[in-house]
């Protein structure tokens, strides 16, 4: 029973930045959003899109990686979310004090860059798993569940 909760712990933390807290940040703080999103797309209206759309991938993706519904689709779908918006929200290349040693606000971008790319990392190894054939069978079977919380046989299959 223990390892059921760690099942759901771990899957918490892998969405807590998107459930709680970057949704509510959206409800919350939409002009804020848009405005930010315009520095981006540089249309209102295309921000405006974004930002609502990226509401609801946040949503409903982490409640599906929570209740394993269609799980692997969701973390597949929020890896390539996190890469879109590190490429987006996060263009550290853009900064004009971009360096490596000293004060520098292009650096705190950079970093916020690659822990979206490494975010993105572990909602694939969620959706295709470890190995090449967790691949192959998301291929095959890309809507199925991991059914994360399934009970565990024992080992040698004895019930």
């Amino acid at each position: 029973m223990s390892s059921l909760w760690i099942v759901l712990a771990v899957r918490c933390l892998l969405v807590l930045l998107f459930l709680p807290f970057s949704a509510l940040d959206k409800i919350l703080n939409l002009k804020q959003a848009v405005a930010q999103g315009e520095q981006a797309v540089s249309a209102r209206s295309l921000a405006t899109a974004l930002i609502v759309v990226g509401f609801g991938v946040e949503l409903v993706m982490s409640l599906a990686i929570l209740t394993g519904i269609a799980d692997r689709m969701a973390a597949f779908i929020l890896a390539g979310y996190c890469v879109l918006t590190a490429l987006l929200w996060k263009q550290f290349w853009k900064a004009p004090d971009f360096r490596l040693k000293g004060p520098s606000r292009g650096r705190e971008v950079f970093w916020d860059f690659l822990k979206n790319l490494s975010l993105s990392g572990g909602f694939l190894m969620l959706a295709l798993g470890t190995d090449a054939s967790g691949v192959q069978s998301f291929c095959n079977h890309p809507l199925a569940s991991s059914h994360p919380y399934a009970a565990i046989a024992p080992a040698g299959g004895a019930q």
